[in-house]
């Protein structure tokens, strides 16, 4: 059997806020190789699946040699002879073998890695891009993507309380054409904070780092800075944004550190309400807490007709989450994270129950990544609609960014750009 897996391999690497992390490879009978880095998030869901650390004083207790000997040698062992072309049964196998409802013990890392590792070699050993290999014959669209413009929250030390600003063109004709409106946005929000004098450089995930009084001055500038492109708000360039609330408040209870101000969860809300308004915005994600149910149901049903309702720490990519909340009205759309899910076929699992719910889909990087672009390819193989890597600099994300203009070229005539069929709200703005 050519896809008789042969070889697990792993090791530690590097993402790209100088940590560990862990990259599986796994070669099949055939001499197919698939290899596959796991990214780390900074703003973690409580039910999300864990990685592994070494924990003590080296590297700040950020080591993952337990992850990768756990690679190195029971899943390694355990996987041996195993078909890679039944990546359900090997998600299965893997998910068993560690037996702990959030990874804990062999690690999200390790697990995710070596998922990915072996639904690319087997890929590889069709003799078919990822991202062909996923679709199955199944109609695609290139993903519309979320590109960040400014990084706050846990992605830039806390400096505002939104964790994302970011923007997507919606109208643009192709992903190439949203990149090259996007740069022009974020080069000219980069010449506006100079020109303050507040340009120190850039956070986590690309995005400038903010230098702001208030968490509406970012939405002020994001403003001015497309403007400077000269394209046009509500147009040419829409706002989304990443609240990430989970990250500074809970149980009803929001404390805006930079406004030095706390909101109740209607409080919250109006403010909410006030922007969506004022500014074209047309995704907010994670706008209360996970464990504010209360907040995400009146906010669904009350903004959820015109603006898309994202949850990530309320869903963390688990299908029975997914389920539960299209059951309750609490949001209308779902991002999919691999390492939060922890295997490959956990992740399709809630891309299903999403589907099934009416909702849409956003594939997600994270704030620790890699120059590893398979989300590029499962965005597209999926049909997610959209795909959310960061901004337009650093190379761990310009490396998925550029897949992506490499995907849409090898398509072109055969998948179309999904711009607003991705967000799946009312069209606005001409398409250009």
């Amino acid at each position: 059997m050519k896809t008789e897996i042969r070889h697990v391999r792993a090791r530690a690497v590097w993402d790209s806020r100088g940590r560990p992390t862990v990259e599986a490879e796994v070669e099949l009978a055939d001499g197919s190789v698939g290899r596959a880095i796991a990214p780390a998030g900074a703003s973690v869901g409580s039910g999300e699946a864990l990685d592994l650390r070494d924990g003590g004083d080296a590297l700040g207790g950020f080591g993952v040699d337990r992850a990768v000997g756990n690679v190195k040698g029971e899943i390694a062992a355990a996987l041996a002879g195993h078909d890679a072309a039944d990546q359900q049964a090997i998600d299965k196998l893997l998910t068993e073998l560690d037996g702990t409802p959030q990874k804990s013990r062999l690690g999200g890392n390790a697990m995710v890695a070596t998922s990915m590792a072996v639904l690319k070699a087997a890929a590889a050993s069709a003799g078919l891009p990822l991202y062909l290999y996923l679709a199955q014959g199944r109609g695609m669209s290139v993903p519309l993507p979320q590109i960040q413009i400014f990084g706050g929250g846990s992605h830039a030390a806390g400096r505002v309380d939104i964790q994302d600003f970011l923007v997507v063109c919606a109208n643009a004709g192709s992903v190439a054409d949203a990149f090259r409106k996007t740069a022009e946005v974020y080069r000219s929000a980069g010449e506006l904070m100079a020109a303050a004098g507040k340009r120190h450089g850039v956070a986590d995930e690309g995005g400038w780092w903010p230098d702001f009084d208030s968490n509406e001055q970012v939405l002020d500038a994001l403003m001015r800075a497309i403007e400077g492109a000269g394209l046009m708000p509500g147009d040419d360039v829409f706002i989304v944004l990443d609240i990430a609330a989970s990250e500074f408040g809970s149980k009803g209870r929001y404390t805006l550190g930079l406004e030095r101000r706390t909101l109740d969860t209607d409080g919250l809300g109006e403010l909410l309400g006030r922007w969506i308004e004022r500014y074209p915005i047309v995704s907010i994600e994670d706008p209360f807490a996970e464990d504010d149910e209360a907040g995400f149901r009146a906010f669904t049903a009350a903004y959820g007709h015109r603006v898309q309702i994202v949850g990530d720490d309320l869903l963390v990519t688990n299908a029975e989450r997914v389920k539960a909340a299209a059951s309750k009205g609490l949001a209308t759309c779902v991002l999919l994270k691999p390492n939060q899910a922890g295997t490959v076929s956990e992740a399709v699992a809630a891309l299903e129950a999403a589907r099934e719910a009416g909702f849409a889909t956003i594939v997600s990087a994270r704030s620790g990544e890699s120059e590893d672009t398979t989300i590029a390819h499962l965005a597209t193989g999926w049909n997610a609609g959209q795909i959310k890597v960061g901004s337009m600099s650093r190379g761990e994300r310009t490396a998925k960014w550029n897949e992506l203009i490499r995907i849409e070229e090898a398509l072109a005539g055969s998948a179309r750009f999904a711009g607003w069929e991705g967000l799946k709200i009312e069209r606005r703005g001409a398409l250009r």
